[in-house]
Order: C-alpha cells, then structure tokens, then sequence
C-alpha cells in the first residue's frame, strides 16, 4: 500500500494511504509535535472531512489498535494446528498499574504460564520481550497460552 506524504510549509507533515472504498485517511504531524487524524473529503482530497486532535498517548494506542489484529491473526493461523493453544492482545490502560513497571513485575508468566511474545507500541511490534521490559500506558501486549492461562492473565492485567 502507498503512503503518501505531503510537505505542509509552516505546518507539518501529511500522511494518507487511499483505502480500497477509495477514502483518504492519513495523520498530519505538525512541526510542534501535534498529531492529527484526519479523512479527506472524496471530492477533494485536500478538503478535510474530519480532523480528529490525538495526544501522543492516543496515537500511540491507536496505531497498536490498527496494527494488533494483524499481527494477532499471524498468530493465530501459526497456532491453528495445535490444540489448546490460543494467542490474545490485552491492553495497558494509562492508568494501570503497570505503567512504568517492568513486564516481571506483572508476574504473568509465572502465575499463568502464558507466554508473552510481543509488545505493540505506537504501531511498532517489539518481538521477545524480557522480563525487564518497561511496560507504557498504551502498549498492547501478545500473549499466547492457554484458554485458562489467558483468562488468568486478563484477570492480573486488569485486577493488578
């Protein structure tokens, strides 16, 4: 798929991809640091039809919402021929506890035998995490393991 990038003079950068429906939505990244999302109007497509203000944190949690499902069906069709094992996503709130902790700290794999492998952090997949891996609030974490394990390990992500 072609990204295409146009330079905004005094503004930014903008970003769009062309979906199949032949919509355009993209990002437009301003020179301060701002992200917007935004959907071209059909008919023009430098008119915005939508232009949606993200904090980095939002950003960041969207593109691993975008990129996770992809990544996860990877996984799940490797795992389709071995029975009881499953692959599931669970997300670190901004809030939770194990924002700034280390993925040890969440003890998971010692309490569930779910293995984690790996973190989807604004849209970029980090394979292999260690146990000394510092979580962040948006982070989106791939587990495989168990149906039994993986409910154990939604339960200490959510619960603490």
């Amino acid at each position: 798929m072609n990204v295409d990038e146009t330079p905004l003079p005094g503004i930014g950068v903008r970003k769009e991809i062309t979906t199949a429906s032949g919509r355009r939505i993209g990002i437009v990244t301003q020179r301060d640091g701002q992200t917007e999302l935004i959907v071209s109007r059909q008919d023009d497509p430098d008119a915005a039809m939508a232009s949606i203000p993200l904090t980095v944190d939002e950003a960041a949690t969207l593109g691993n919402l975008l990129g996770a499902p992809r990544l996860v069906a990877q996984l799940t069709d490797e795992h389709r021929d071995l029975p009881g094992v499953n692959t599931r996503q669970f997300l670190i709130e901004t809030d939770s506890r194990f924002d700034g902790l280390t993925l040890g700290d969440t003890e998971m794999r010692t309490k569930t035998g779910v293995s984690l492998v790996a973190i989807i952090r604004a849209g970029k997949v980090l394979p292999s995490p260690t146990p000394d891996f510092g979580l962040t609030g948006g982070d989106l974490l791939v587990a495989v393991g168990t149906s039994k394990g993986l409910d154990a390990a939604a339960n200490i992500i959510q619960q603490g």
